[in-house]
C-alpha cells in the first residue's frame, strides 16, 4: 500500500482549480473581484491565466489558497 499524500492539492491541476473557482464565482468577473490579478480582469481566458499563474508563484498561491478555502466549505 502506498502512503497517501498529505498535500491537500495533490492530484488537482491548476486548470481544475481555475475551472472550479470560475464556476463557483459565476464567471471571471466575480473571480477577478475576489483575486485582483490582471489575468482574471483583463480579457480573461484559461490559457492566459494558466500561463501567468505558472510563472508567478505569489499569484498561484492566492488561487490555491482560495480554492482550498472555498472547496472546504462545501
Amino acid at each position: 500500500m502506498t502512503p497517501k499524500s498529505k498535500d491537500p492539492l495533490h492530484g488537482i491541476t491548476l486548470e481544475a482549480m481555475i475551472n472550479y473557482l470560475v464556476e463557483y464565482y459565476n464567471g471571471w468577473d466575480d473571480l477577478g473581484f475576489e483575486i485582483k490579478i490582471n489575468c482574471f480582469n483583463e480579457n480573461p481566458s484559461m490559457q492566459s491565466s494558466l500561463k501567468f499563474l505558472r510563472k508567478t508563484p505569489w499569484a498561484r498561491k492566492k488561487v490555491e489558497d482560495l480554492y482550498l478555502y472555498v472547496s472546504s466549505r462545501e
